[in-house]
């Protein structure tokens, strides 16, 4: 049979076929639409560390863990410290049916795609994919909070505090002369400088975890999404501290914290909640502005890398302007932050004077932090009201049709993002 033949015949049956009735049967029922979804992956700032009322934490095994009492290990999932107070339950957040708080205190990038538990120091929690995958079962996520850099495998936000605090704590309570030691040595008198808190080979290597990290979070989303619409709001790093104290904070008893031995200072900054040296502040100030900086990097390098993404950036080194600890007279309790707060052994009961103890006593106070880290790890975080202010910057940041927005606090306390 020639080509042209067999060509008209295939035409001539095409034909035949589209004339032949087709039986309809009844139409198939339509797919019932997901409950959409608010997400939260990271860190302690999306936690709700410091913001209370912490909730039970599903650990590796299925069992959800509440509160173990503070002489648990501080690898419990519970320790996490997830808070209905944290900023994702504080937006509003128009069309969102449910919300889910993936994120853990002292997350790393590791723990995106990893269970926390197989490195050091980690929690016993799944991968916060794992679980953001077990919410795509069930819902359309549309929202994506995101807070994550200020831990790495270089630094962690809980060491640098650790490290200025105690160093201030040292210089008040003992004088040059005498020796005496926290459980992990001697402790530095002097005030932290920028190489103390992050250098910026350790700053480039977080920012390069961080991005892979991230980039696992994108990649996943695309294929578990429901619809395949998402947004997701990079959120950085709020200071609890100011760039300076207020001067009734500077001096006591005729003594500044240049001097050798300050206890009575010591003792007011500490009740106050900022136990710093001044002089720790402006490298404190750079240290989160390189946080942002590094969270606005990673956004700018997915962008790049997912041209149709809905990716946000949102600046809230500003949020608490106004409200940090020992910004003006009054703190802690006008403040937005959670001071420094320790307890002596696991009492449970937190120590908010240290008026009156000796370095013996300082010494012994300290080491209750070193050893169950969970009695301090709230020191230095969004307080409710913090994250209730945070939750204002999220909704800001869900509704706007910039790339990139920055949550600044009035000095008449009202909110702005823009």
């Amino acid at each position: 049979m020639s080509r042209f033949r067999r060509t008209a015949l295939a035409a001539i049956l095409t034909v035949a076929t589209a004339a032949l009735p087709v039986a309809v049967g009844p139409p198939a029922p339509a797919a019932a639409a997901l409950p959409t979804a608010a997400v939260a992956l990271g860190d302690s700032f999306i936690s709700g560390e410091g913001a209370g009322a912490y909730a039970p934490v599903t650990d590796l095994n299925g069992v959800a863990q509440p509160f173990p009492g503070w002489s648990a290990a501080n690898n419990n999932a519970y320790f996490c410290h997830r808070s209905p107070n944290a900023s994702l339950f504080k937006a509003e957040l128009p069309g969102i049916t449910d919300r889910f708080n993936l994120a853990c205190s002292g997350g790393q990038p590791y723990d995106i795609a990893n269970a926390s538990a197989s490195r050091a120091k980690g929690r016993q929690v799944a991968a916060q994919l794992d679980q953001l995958r077990a919410v795509g079962q069930t819902h359309d996520i549309d929202l994506v909070l995101v807070g994550l850099g200020s831990n790495n495998s270089s630094f962690t936000f809980g060491t640098v505090a650790e490290k200025c605090a105690n160093r201030f704590i040292a210089d008040a309570w003992t004088g040059w002369w005498e020796f005496w030691a926290y459980l992990g040595g001697p402790v530095e008198q002097k005030p932290c400088s920028d190489a103390d808190l992050a250098t910026a080979a350790q700053v480039n290597a977080a920012t390069a975890e961080t991005t892979a990290a991230v980039r696992q979070i994108l990649t996943t989303l695309d294929q578990i999404d429901a619809d395949g619409q998402h947004r997701i709001v990079f959120q950085d790093y709020t200071n609890p501290l100011p760039p300076e104290l207020a001067s009734t904070y500077w001096e006591e008893d005729s003594r500044d914290d240049t001097r050798d031995k300050f206890r009575d200072l010591g003792a007011e900054r500490y009740a106050a909640g900022c136990p710093i040296h001044r002089a720790s502040l402006a490298p404190g100030q750079r240290f989160s502005q390189g946080l942002g900086t590094l969270v606005s990097s990673v956004r700018s390098t997915l962008s790049a890398e997912f041209p149709t993404a809905d990716l946000v950036y949102l600046n809230v080194q500003r949020a608490f302007d106004g409200a940090r600890l020992c910004e003006s007279a009054g703190s802690p309790g006008n403040a937005l932050a959670t001071p420094i707060r320790l307890q002596d052994g696991t009492s449970g009961v937190f120590v908010t004077s240290l008026s009156g103890y000796d370095k013996l006593d300082i010494q012994r106070i300290a080491n209750t932090c070193g050893t169950y880290f969970q009695t301090c790890q709230e020191s230095w975080h969004p307080s409710a009201a913090g994250h209730q202010v945070l939750g204002r910057c999220l909704t800001g940041a869900a509704a706007t049709a910039a790339r990139t927005v920055a949550c600044v606090r009035s000095t008449d306390g009202t909110v702005r993002v823009s």
